[in-house]
């Protein structure tokens, strides 16, 4: 499913997913910060993701998805097969990466952490696949799990720029957060671990307190319109064409403006590049 732009740059397909719960104040996002030295969005505060890896597919999970089929999959994400592979990295990468697994027992519940035995077997299964050691379908198999895929759901997709060193197509999803499960982060990859309502991150990331990249302020924006984690899924769910944003760089004369073209919010689709906030009195001409 990979692609390549004119420049050879390969387009890595990647999976990243919202973790939402309700807190005092609205809708709370699990939001991780990454490393200061990492060689992509360094320090910047994202959502548990990463690329789509050959180990996220195979028919040796077949038995373990609950809730979704290959096919469903590849028909919501518009791909002729494997699209529930989509859905299987979002459930890895949140688990190597915030330490949440999205995934039930063989007794129907939802696994939880709260127990410290299990806590202490499962870091050591979540440091395993983190490593590349085992892979997550090992881990389901050894401790009789199923992935929670029908309950994820697909939000939106965002391309990086061509022009850009290194690029991904990232499906976003939703979720709600794992009770009985606490996030965490490994000091390594990722070093902050907080759970944010849109308008904090926002707040946050206007007054220069945090980071974050255009696509994730966009999705905060989009988050802060609803008052429940539940409004946010339903919203999700019934969503039946997702529209791929593709935005691209511009000086219009007044600095860096980012552009997406065809945005119905804001026709002109032009935004500032480090609010990620519509320009409304600014022409392209």
């Amino acid at each position: 499913m990979g692609q390549s732009d004119p420049n050879g740059v390969e387009v890595r397909d990647a999976a990243t997913v919202m973790l939402l719960r309700d807190g005092l104040d609205g809708v709370e996002v699990c939001m991780l910060q990454r490393n200061l030295q990492s060689d992509y969005v360094g320090g910047a505060y994202v959502f548990p993701g990463g690329g789509v890896d050959p180990q996220d597919a195979g028919h040796d999970l077949d038995d373990m998805f609950l809730g979704r089929t290959d096919v469903e999959a590849s028909r919501v994400l518009d791909v002729d097969q494997g699209g529930l592979a989509f859905w299987v990295a979002a459930i890895r990468e949140s688990f190597e990466e915030a330490g949440l697994l999205l995934a039930e027992t063989a007794d129907g519940e939802r696994i939880s952490f709260s127990d410290p035995e299990v806590a202490a077997r499962f870091e050591v299964h979540r440091r395993d696949v983190d490593s590349g050691r085992r892979r997550l379908a090992e881990i389901c198999l050894e401790e009789q799990l199923r992935l929670e895929v029908g309950s994820i759901h697909y939000f939106s997709r965002w391309v990086t720029p061509l022009g850009a060193p290194r690029r991904y197509d990232t499906r976003f999803f939703v979720a709600a957060a794992p009770e009985g499960q606490v996030a965490l982060h490994d000091d390594a990859e990722v070093i902050a671990t907080r759970w944010l309502t849109p308008a904090t991150a926002l707040a946050d990331q206007e007054a220069a307190r945090i980071t974050m990249i255009f696509p994730t302020i966009r999705t905060m924006i989009e988050l802060a319109k609803f008052d429940s984690a539940a409004q946010v899924l339903e919203h999700a769910a019934m969503q039946t064409e997702i529209t791929p944003m593709l935005p691209f760089m511009k000086d219009f004369g007044a600095g860096l403006r980012i552009v997406l073209p065809g945005t119905t919010e804001h026709p002109s689709g032009i935004y500032d590049a480090m609010t990620a906030q519509p320009i409304l009195n600014e022409h392209s001409n």
